[in-house]
């Protein structure tokens, strides 16, 4: 009989692939063995994998320029990283190997990019694209940017105020992109974005505003639909009415060659999960291209905001499991050595599922369990997959460690936690651990953070 967790999960899934494999009963990632990771630093510990960073760059970029080609497009495609996705130095000094354009939502996304221009991995004529609700500081640090010659540096405008705080007290000329306020999925809470311009407004106040102003020329339109790129009637309607305004907006404006379509491509919260990157990228390039063949406008240059998809999938949690307690004739929990409402916050507050996998002990039976965390708060437990309602691990058995892991969990948790900040019922930080490959293709580690002491906290607290 089949009832080992090894058998459970070659059954449920096409295991071992190219991410995970097992090796003497314990799970190596991207060819990492784990548990040596964990021997050398403890859990619960926070890790992540730069090459998978640069591999979904460049995926990204051979799909987008292999669909252009098959259609003879007649413009270029340019890759953004949102910032907000996350700001880690190991992060943004990845990307930037990559030649990656910037898109940042914040004034000190900016006091970022300043500091790796000075260390030398950020260049002057990158693109940067200043996306959201631009206050005094923002605009400051914008209108710096211009001033030391970041050429390409273009604030996208969330309201049709914003251009009289940019032009206030500068005199020099710049770039601006407007942001469509798109209309959101009917299940949404309300129907239009907060973000951005209004479709009916956004000609008449290039026309009012913009065209009359010598200082600006507008370059780029700039719209993000919040369920992301989907193929979906939903999706495709969006996405044809926001080409079909860049038409429009082309048509009064020659300077006009910039449209940027924004993020959303997915990343796997599950072993099975199925997603056509290569038809998804084929029909964006192919129905851009048709609508501005149609209104006899010129294709224009194609940007993406991909955050979640690049960063996401070079993200891992692991943890171990402390005890396990039997709270009813059904119910055993298994208790991590940490917090899923502090470490995988989206777990809670979204309902956020993520690839979940034993570490070790794959050759022992498996049985049904919950998983809980440390804190005294009732939400703080992960106990179903995205494709069953139900989570599977090793059999505990005193005296036997047991180690678990979750994956593809490097955009925003440590952002929405407060990454060495106060975290819930004062439980610590994880160590956070790099694992890159030398020029040998040989993997090795660098301890980024140790976990949080109780100084540091109490220092924050105030005492």
């Amino acid at each position: 009989m089949k009832n080992k967790y090894v058998d459970l999960i070659e059954q449920t899934f096409e295991f071992p692939n190219d991410e995970f494999t097992v090796v003497n009963n314990e799970l190596q990632w991207y060819g990492v063995p784990l548990m040596e990771v964990i021997k050398q630093y403890g859990t619960p510990l926070r890790i992540a994998y730069l090459p998978k960073i640069e591999m979904n760059i460049q995926r990204v970029r051979r799909m987008f320029n292999v669909a252009m080609a098959k259609v003879d497009y007649a413009a270029d495609y340019n890759y953004c990283y949102c910032t907000k996705s996350s700001h880690f130095s190991f992060v943004m000094e990845t990307v930037l190997k990559n030649e990656v354009n910037l898109e940042c939502s914040s004034a000190f996304d900016m006091n970022l990019l300043e500091a790796l221009y000075q260390s030398g991995r950020l260049k002057k004529d990158a693109f940067i694209l200043c996306n959201g609700f631009k206050r005094p500081q923002y605009v400051e640090n914008i209108q710096s940017f211009i001033d030391q010659g970041f050429i390409n540096t273009i604030p996208i405008l969330d309201n049709k105020f914003e251009l009289d705080a940019l032009l206030q007290g500068f005199d020099k000329k710049f770039q601006i992109g407007i942001r469509i306020a798109t209309e959101e999925e009917p299940k949404f809470d309300f129907y239009t974005s907060r973000l951005g311009v209004r479709y009916s407004d956004v000609v008449p106040y290039y026309k009012e505003v913009i065209k009359k102003n010598k200082q600006v020329k507008l370059k780029m339109l700039h719209f993000f639909i919040n369920t992301g790129i989907q193929d979906t009637l939903y999706y495709w309607n969006e996405l044809s009415k926001a080409v079909a305004l860049y038409c429009d907006l082309r048509q009064e404006c020659p300077d006009l060659d910039c449209l940027d379509i924004g993020g959303g491509f997915p990343i796997q919260s599950h072993l099975d999960f199925v997603y056509d990157y290569e038809y998804m990228a084929e029909e964006i390039v192919a129905q851009i291209k048709n609508i501005c063949q149609q209104r006899g406008v010129p294709e224009p240059r194609i940007f993406t905001e991909f955050g979640s998809y690049t960063v996401g999938e070079s993200g891992a949690m692991l943890y171990s499991i402390v005890n396990q307690k039997q709270q009813n004739d059904r119910e055993l929990w298994n208790m991590i050595d940490s917090s899923f409402m502090t470490t995988l916050p989206d777990t809670w507050a979204i309902d956020q599922r993520y690839p979940f996998l034993s570490i070790n002990n794959w050759d022992q039976e498996y049985e049904r369990v919950h998983l809980g965390g440390l804190t005294c708060d009732s939400q703080d437990y992960y106990n179903a997959e995205v494709h069953s309602n139900a989570i599977f691990l090793p059999k505990m058995e005193i005296g036997r460690e047991q180690y678990v892991g979750f994956f593809h969990c490097g955009a925003y948790q440590e952002a929405l936690s407060g990454f060495g900040g106060v975290q819930h019922c004062l439980l610590p930080a994880p160590k956070l651990v790099i694992i890159d490959r030398d020029e040998n293709n040989e993997w090795y580690t660098k301890l980024f953070a140790k976990e949080q002491s109780y100084k540091s906290m109490m220092k924050i607290l105030g005492y």
